[in-house]
């Protein structure tokens, strides 16, 4: 298939800010934005956001892809032309746009769906991990919970089950802590500490319950800064393990701060939880293998902006499994209206997908999912 037709504009995320969308033979892909970034990411732009279009506007065209691989011969373009030593230079969020774009192009081309360019043979849909009630940096409120989301796993049968479960349970919790306030990613917003909210979620039979606590966003001077305490890295990690205890977590996101790989290895784990590496590993190859060498996690937050490049994703994928770390697959705080993540999670055969429950920018990508599950 040739690319005859390529350009890149702006658009506004769903925080209404500014980030990237490119066409390519016509068929869009946007990238999302995130607020809770991690030190290790990938820069969004290599200079800016209007660079980065213009550089796609001039990109030479026509070229020539056929396969997922083919993908190495954009990379080799971008490195040729811009003189770069990587191409994720180019900038996550553009690269990630423009791979996906062209991703979508060829699909189109070849009538079939964008999961199958990836893996024809996708069978199992990842589980999702959605985001309920928000705290940290993503709230809105003067009191809220230092933990930055409290997650929902359902424990349905199937993709549209579970999408069923999340629903329900998330409108059910808007009675129970009595709010109407939303977060930059749907998440319910309350007053109420991290225990109460934990007490809450933990009395639901018909989900897992799961955090996102972003451990680094609080982390200053070789200690955790709650709102009402101070502890040290020890400490820590006897909160975190008395919490898991206590209310039975079962997926617990960026425990320890994004440096301290050690100290991650001494959450407690069985073998029915999760220990999730985000801003530790920040979706790099040689983050992951440094988690993996020091025991770190059991599961790996894979977001496609925070690398850039898709061919990176799928060997990220592969290490993963090698290892017996399981995949989730994350969406951003700032989102699109493109719902190709859920076919990303299928094609490559995330363990769990992230994308949230509430809002049009989330639910899109709960309905792709639940289409792929009705289709194959």
């Amino acid at each position: 298939m040739q690319i005859k037709e390529l350009s890149a504009r702006k658009i506004l995320d769903s925080r209404n800010e500014p980030t990237i969308e490119v066409s390519a033979n016509n068929q869009k892909a946007s990238s999302p934005s995130g607020k809770s970034t991690g030190k290790y990411e990938t820069p969004c732009y290599h200079k800016s956001l209007e660079w980065n279009i213009k550089a796609i506007n001039n990109l030479i065209i026509p070229f020539e892809i056929n396969s997922f691989n083919d993908l190495k011969k954009i990379e080799a373009l971008i490195k040729n032309k811009f003189k770069f030593k990587d191409a994720k230079q180019f900038g996550a969020n553009a690269l990630f746009a423009l791979e996906s774009a062209i991703l979508k192009a060829l699909a189109k081309s070849q009538g079939k769906q964008l999961w199958q360019i990836i893996n024809p043979s996708a069978k199992k849909m990842p589980i999702p991990v959605g985001n309920a009630i928000g705290g940290g940096l993503h709230s809105h409120n003067k009191n809220h919970p230092d933990f930055q989301e409290f997650l929902l796993i359902p424990k349905g049968k199937s993709m549209k089950e579970n999408v069923k479960i999340m629903q329900k349970v998330y409108k059910n919790l808007k009675k129970i802590i009595k709010t109407n306030s939303k977060n930059d990613e749907g998440a319910w917003q309350t007053s109420l500490s991290n225990e109460d909210v934990l007490a809450v979620i933990s009395k639901i039979t018909e989900v897992r319950i799961g955090l996102d606590i972003a451990s680094s966003s609080f982390y200053k001077n070789s200690e955790y800064h709650y709102q009402n305490k101070s502890l040290s890295t020890e400490a820590q990690i006897h909160y975190i393990n008395s919490l898991t205890k206590k209310y039975d977590i079962f997926y617990l996101e960026d425990p320890i701060q994004e440096e301290d790989f050690k100290s991650f290895s001494k959450i407690s784990r069985t073998a029915s939880n999760l220990i999730v590496g985000d801003d530790l590993t920040a979706t790099h190859i040689s983050r992951l293998n440094k988690a993996i060498k020091s025991k770190s996690i059991s599961a790996m937050i894979i977001k496609p902006n925070q690398n850039g490049s898709l061919i990176e994703l799928q060997e990220i994928f592969n290490i993963c499994r090698k290892n017996d770390i399981k995949t989730v697959l994350s969406h951003r705080s700032g989102e699109t209206l493109d719902n190709s993540l859920a076919d990303y999670a299928f094609g490559f055969q995330a363990n769990y997908i992230k994308c949230g429950i509430s809002t049009k920018w989330r639910e899109v990508k709960l309905k792709r999912l639940v289409e792929i599950e009705k289709t194959n």
